[in-house]
């Protein structure tokens, strides 16, 4: 059975690693769109505007379908790839990660660059909470007031989400439920007959 939750960091964390006098600043986010990314990274390059690189990757998606390393000038493979294996290591998604590099005076090697991405990169994942977020689908429920407490009970038993409701009239609640219980809930609620269910701008009666 395919799974209905990811993994990924509950807010932003830090981290840092110092070789040769190289200072390594990390910096986890939790991100949902290639938009946050950018936005992300040009505040972090406006910030460590003297840095000589910011090395970053990311996941996004809830099957890990985008991603991408950058090594931002240093030698291919070296630093980008590292710290997206980091994230891959505790199968994170929605997840980016910038590693600011403030250069030393000594070079360090392809392998020492492996190692200083990757080990800043873990010491920001390290400081991270990692929390499990389920993948929802949206519902809207349009009933008329007599059968409030039917819509309420499939609601709590199913325990979705209640986001908005609106009683007048017209009833209406929006809601989202785990995609594994997407199914069962709404043939609960179709039970009754009427309701007005809407699904992506859709109704099904």
């Amino acid at each position: 059975m395919e799974t209905d939750y990811f993994y990924t960091i509950a807010s932003p964390s830090e981290g840092i690693f110092t070789e040769k006098s190289s200072k390594f600043l990390a910096f986890a986010f939790q991100v949902s769109s290639e938009e946050q990314v950018k936005q992300h990274l040009n505040d972090l390059k406006k910030k460590y505007y003297d840095a000589r690189h910011h090395v970053y990757a990311f996941i996004i998606g809830t099957k890990q379908e985008t991603f991408r390393a950058s090594d931002d000038g240093e030698p291919s493979n070296s630093s980008g790839p590292p710290v997206l294996g980091q994230i891959r290591s505790l199968n994170l998604t929605n997840t980016l990660i910038v590693v600011v590099r403030y250069f030393g005076g000594t070079k360090l090697g392809i392998p020492g660059l492996i190692n200083a991405y990757k080990t800043a990169a873990k010491n920001a994942l390290d400081n991270a909470k990692i929390i499990k977020k389920y993948i929802e689908e949206k519902i809207e429920i349009i009933f008329d007031y007599e059968d409030m407490n039917f819509v309420m009970k499939v609601i709590k038993d199913y325990e979705a989400n209640i986001i908005s409701q609106e009683f007048q009239e017209n009833c209406s609640i929006i809601c989202t439920i785990r995609l594994s219980l997407y199914e069962n809930f709404l043939e609960s609620l179709k039970q009754n007959h009427k309701l007005i269910i809407k699904l992506d701008e859709e109704d099904i009666c």
